[in-house]
Parts: structure tokens; C-alpha cells; sequence
């Protein structure tokens, strides 16, 4: 290839408007792809990577990422569940003692509370953002998640629910609009 630099830059510009459009879906996902993008381009600024070991580098990310929508695929689970799936099966210690179908069925219910609870403007009003709180602990007990994650695990979601029910109640609003 002549044009290796420009080819990289395109490469990458692509991969970076990929992975930000799969930050919104997805919190935990979209951030491990981030950082595995600035770390190539990264080790590549540094002469570390020739710009052929970079574009080889950027092409195996490209794979991640499509490997990552067949997983979703795969477990029967919609963006939003997945999102919540790869929340809550990101620590070893809940891999470990959970199955994947609970993990799974555990990402499930998080989605339908999050539906059940999402008003117009629920972000702005505290005592919301309380009682989902709450609700999100009872969940993850009931599913028998590891109590040390659970703090940790419940800002996690809380995170991803802010974004989940951002589009969902930009969803209601157009239905109120018709």
C-alpha cells in the first residue's frame, strides 16, 4: 500500500465514530475498545508500531467490535440488555460464582426496571434516581450478586441506566409528539 498514513488515518477515524456510537449503547464495552484504539495509535506515535503493525492492529479491533454485536446476538439480547449484561459480567468474582444465564437473565431485569422507572425527567429529580438506586441493589441481591461488587457495580449501571433512559424517554416524547 503506497499511502499507508492516510490509509491509517482513515482506519482509525472510522474505528473512532464506530466505538463512540457503541459508547452510547454500551458503557463498559465502548470504553475497553477506546482504550485498546489510543493505545495502538499510541505505541504507534512512539515508533513503537510501524504504521503496517498499526493498521493490522486497527483491523483486528474492527473484528472485536463485530465480535462483540454477534455475542448480543448470540445470547438473545437486545443492545440495552447486553449493555447491562457486559455491566454486570464484567468482574471475575461474578463470572465465577454466577452462570451466564443467570448474568443474562440478571441484565434483563435490570432493562425492564429501568423501563418501568423511566419518566420524562427522571434525571433531573433526586429522589428518582434514589429509588432506582435501591432497586437496582434488590436486584442484584436477588440474583445473588457478589456483595463486594455491588456498590461498585450499582453506580455502573446507574451510569448506563442514565443513558438507557435518555433515549428511551426521547423514544416517549416523539410518541407524545404524534
Amino acid at each position: 500500500m503506497e499511502h499507508k498514513n492516510t490509509a491509517l488515518e482513515v482506519l482509525k477515524k472510522l474505528l473512532n465514530d464506530e466505538i463512540k456510537s457503541r459508547l452510547k449503547k454500551n458503557l463498559v464495552k465502548g470504553k475497553s475498545l477506546m482504550e485498546m484504539l489510543e493505545n495502538a495509535i499510541k505505541r504507534y506515535q512512539a515508533k513503537i508500531l510501524t504504521a503496517a503493525e498499526v493498521i493490522d492492529e486497527l483491523i483486528h479491533l474492527s473484528k472485536k467490535i463485530v465480535n462483540m454485536d454477534c455475542e448480543a446476538k448470540h445470547l438473545g439480547l437486545t443492545d440495552f440488555e447486553y449493555a447491562f449484561y457486559t455491566a454486570v459480567s464484567n468482574n471475575d468474582s461474578a463470572k465465577e460464582l454466577m452462570t451466564q444465564d443467570k448474568l443474562r437473565e440478571l441484565a434483563v431485569a435490570l432493562i425492564e426496571t429501568i423501563r418501568q422507572n423511566a419518566s420524562l425527567y427522571w434525571t433531573l429529580k433526586e429522589s428518582v434516581k434514589v429509588k432506582l438506586k435501591i432497586t437496582v441493589k434488590r436486584i442484584l441481591r436477588k440474583f445473588g450478586y457478589p456483595l463486594d461488587l455491588q456498590l461498585l457495580d450499582t453506580e455502573t449501571v446507574l451510569k448506563r441506566a442514565e443513558l438507557i433512559a435518555n433515549e428511551l424517554t426521547i423514544s416517549y416524547r416523539n410518541i407524545e409528539v404524534l
